[in-house]
């Protein structure tokens, strides 16, 4: 960087209003009944959970800070299926963001001698935007433009690429290097998919560029040849719209309502069930804390952790509806 750049330093809290952190909760998975329609301040917190079996249906009483199901267990009956198992990518396949993508933007903005540092809160703060341009923009909207970038829109929009298209090249060394590994379970579910006939598709707001190279480099070519993706400006808007849930869908021949997403942030799960979409979300490092009330389950991760877990199984009960609240 240049000797007479400057490095912005601004708090995430007076860049964007900070969301009301979610009481944690011990039980890995939630669900809800039939107010998926219903935006997450509409919910209270959760005290019982109904099981409903063929003829009978029984009710559990149990305090939401205890509750646990036994995913793989209870789901092993259902004999429904998704029509297409749809992952977003940054924090589902891989966690990418704090490692990955902010490294990356860093770099590309000492590179440009831009005078821009984003620190792991203000990153967190920014990705409650969709997209990385779009979050650049934003960015240089709210805090200044530096002195180095144009002063037309036009011109600033081409700025913006340019940066972006830096930042993913930079991005996918890393991940043709294979430093930023798979999430666990993540290749095991994509496998029970294939082999139950089950559609798979990647849906993200990143440059197509980038998810493509996460999806050959760390899925392998075999699966990689087998994934349809839907990634970057695909759609004119990005998550939370659902255009690109909508999109894939459309695509690949499927009705919304026989998709399952997988998804680590609130805006995603927004953009999934504004789709129609069953949805469930697997927490990442920066979103732990969101809210994700309406989700129809949510897991710490995908993996096969001793005492819970789910498979295409339990996303087909889901379909089912055999767990409502």
């Amino acid at each position: 960087m240049a000797g007479t750049s400057s490095i912005i330093s601004i708090s995430s809290a007076s860049l964007f209003t900070p969301t009301t952190p979610q009481p944690k909760t011990h039980c890995l998975l939630k669900h809800t009944k039939d107010n998926d329609h219903l935006p997450p301040s509409s919910f209270t917190t959760l005290s019982s959970l109904r099981i409903s079996k063929p003829k009978t249906t029984t009710r559990v009483n149990v305090p939401p800070r205890t509750r646990r199901l036994s995913c793989s267990a209870s789901a092993s009956s259902s004999s429904t299926l998704p029509s297409a198992l749809l992952f977003d990518c940054d924090g589902v396949l891989v966690d990418t963001e704090k490692d990955g993508h902010r490294i990356s933007f860093n770099q590309t903005f000492q590179e440009r001698n831009l005078g821009v540092t984003w620190d792991v809160d203000l990153y967190g703060e920014l990705l409650k935007i969709g997209g990385g341009k779009e979050r650049m923009t934003a960015y240089f909207n709210k805090t200044g433009w530096p002195a180095n970038a144009p002063a037309g829109e036009q011109e600033r929009k081409e700025f913006v690429a340019s940066l972006h298209k830096q930042k993913t090249e930079l991005f996918m060394a890393l991940i043709e290097k294979k430093l930023l590994p798979l999430r666990p379970g993540v290749a095991k579910i994509i496998d029970q998919a294939f082999a139950q006939g089950v559609q798979v598709a990647v849906c993200s707001t990143s440059n197509e560029k980038a998810v493509s190279a996460i999806v050959s480099f760390l899925l392998g070519p075999e699966r990689a040849e087998k994934i349809k993706i839907f990634a970057g400006d695909v759609v004119p808007r990005k998550k939370p719209d659902p255009a690109i849930y909508l999109l894939a869908a459309s695509t690949l021949g499927v009705e919304p309502s026989r998709c399952v997403v997988v998804e680590d942030s609130a805006i995603g799960l927004a953009a999934a069930k504004a789709a129609g979409m069953t949805c469930i979300v697997t927490k990442s490092g920066y979103t732990e804390d969101e809210d994700f009330l309406n989700a129809d389950a949510v897991f710490d991760c995908i993996g096969d952790p001793p005492e819970e877990r789910f498979d295409l199984a339990f996303c087909g009960s889901l379909l089912e509806k055999q767990y409502v609240s």
